[in-house]
């Protein structure tokens, strides 16, 4: 089935292979994605569907840097070099829309504000990838430091972030992307605002699960506004502890945030399951709850071996699988797991920053 073509609503999917939103720190000044990052994402175009790096909707948004924005004119003409290039390849390809919230630093936020979250909480031993130096992203060169303290963000000021998203996804079909994917998961700003231990607020955005879910109800139903619902899919990460998020009940809360987002009619979720040596195992009936809850198309990304995708398709927990690492290293990674051919091994010192080392010089077979 993982070869299969699929129909993503109105979207025709080569396979059901995703490359999955990653983070590699390469775009130029003023945050704009470079020609080299075109090349680096026409190559895996043999993807059914990519989903491309995380990319902040307003300055404020930003977390690491080097990271590609969506909010400005520059950052719209660059992305667009990108879809283009994978369009030419044969390919489709989504944004990432992100607000990192908490997970910032000074440096990094206008003016060195302070990050803004959910609660004042800030996640101990959570590390951002600075340009202390200011040397650029061709260096490779930067510190990895804890993310400052945030403060908790007034009632007042939320419903500008919410039109900093909605805008961000009318830039992204602008620059020529298919659709807009919204980064929920990994302890970002949405997911602060979903998970219990993260949102000690006291008003409409928090207490209940159902205040807890508003932040993430009102950015879908804007950027749905904005696009189309049939444009929008959403990441979650229901068990993963990524950035210091934990939720007390998360069964319970992803089963109802699936609820509303189903109510909602958007095109898919994305499951980000824990993928470090000891993550907790996502139990088979949690993954046939939210089949049975949400009725758009989901996405399982983590550790997916071609077995383990053929497993999840064939019982119709997924429609599509996500494999990550693998895709840096290999372009050309639909091919290979057809035929069963060798993948080459990501360098991991090369992940973030740097040139086209790492990036764009992974063979291809023949």
């Amino acid at each position: 089935m993982l070869f299969n073509q699929y129909a993503l609503n109105d979207l025709s999917l080569a396979n059901r292979i995703v490359m999955p939103p990653m983070t590699r720190s390469r775009a130029g000044d003023g945050d704009v994605a470079t020609d080299m990052m075109a090349d680096y994402y026409a190559q895996r175009a043999s993807a059914g569907l990519i989903i491309s790096e995380g990319t902040q909707i307003s300055p404020q948004g930003q977390g690491y840097a080097w990271t590609p924005g969506m909010y400005s004119e520059a950052q719209i003409a660059g992305w667009k070099k990108v879809t283009d290039a994978v369009h030419r390849a044969g390919g489709k390809i989504f944004a990432q829309l992100w607000h990192v919230g908490r997970v910032s630093h000074a440096a990094l936020q206008p003016n060195g504000a302070q990050p803004v979250s959910s609660s004042a909480i800030q996640a101990e031993g959570v590390k951002v990838f600075v340009d202390v130096e200011g040397r650029g992203p061709q260096s490779g060169v930067g510190a990895m430091l804890q993310h400052d303290m945030p403060r908790a963000l007034r009632t007042d000021e939320i419903p500008a972030i919410v039109n900093d998203y909605a805008q961000a996804a009318r830039n992204a079909i602008a620059a020529g992307f298919d659709g807009i994917e919204l980064h929920g998961a990994n302890g970002y700003l949405i997911n602060q605002f979903i998970d219990s231990q993260a949102n000690l607020r006291d008003d409409e955005y928090g207490g209940s699960l159902q205040n807890r879910l508003r932040f993430m109800k009102e950015v879908v139903a804007a950027v749905s506004q904005a696009i189309g619902k049939e444009r929008v899919g959403i990441r979650l990460a229901p068990l993963t502890t990524l950035m210091g998020s934990r939720d007390d009940t998360p069964e319970a809360t992803y089963l109802a945030a699936a609820s509303v987002l189903s109510e909602m009619g958007i095109a898919y979720i994305h499951i980000a399951e824990a993928y470090w040596e000891d993550a907790p195992v996502m139990p088979a009936a949690f993954k046939e709850a939210l089949r049975i809850i949400f009725h758009g198309t989901l996405i399982y990304s983590g550790k997916y071996t071609k077995a383990r995708a053929e497993e999840a398709l064939a019982k119709g927990w997924a429609d599509l699988i996500g494999f990550g690492r693998p895709f840096i290293a290999n372009p050309d990674l639909p091919y290979r797991l057809q035929h069963d051919l060798p993948l080459n091994a990501p360098v991991k010192e090369q992940f973030f920053g740097g040139g086209k080392a790492g990036y764009v010089d992974y063979p291809t077979v023949g």
